[in-house]
């Protein structure tokens, strides 16, 4: 991978990581409880209730994927970035572009 190249999945997984901590603050404020005493119907708390479980499914996923962008950063940082980490071959630019913390090659990732 060239300089230019590395520079920009640099600048794409620090945009991600500032999108997903935004979006980690508005879920975290969706998934408080759904109170007792709220003035809703049943039907409403029910609806509430799912959308709390829904929400909560997503903050996981964003944590998760926060996390692996961290450790893309870390390896941009150590240089390592754009290797498979199972074969050692080049992992596409267009690959790294869509999911910057991928680890594997199309190839490895495929198996």
């Amino acid at each position: 991978m060239s300089q230019k190249e590395a520079k920009e999945i640099a600048e794409i997984i620090d945009e991600q990581i500032e999108s997903i901590k935004e979006e980690i603050i508005e879920l975290k404020e969706l998934t408080k409880p759904v109170k007792l005493d709220a003035s809703v119907g049943r039907l409403s708390r029910m609806d509430a209730i799912n959308n709390k479980a829904i929400n909560e499914k997503s903050l996981r996923e964003k944590k998760s994927t926060l996390q692996k962008l961290e450790r893309a950063q870390e390896r941009a940082a150590e240089g390592d970035l754009g290797k498979c980490l199972k074969c050692g071959n080049d992992i596409p630019f267009g690959r790294l572009k869509i999911m910057p913390y991928t680890t594997r090659c199309v190839q490895c990732a495929g198996r």
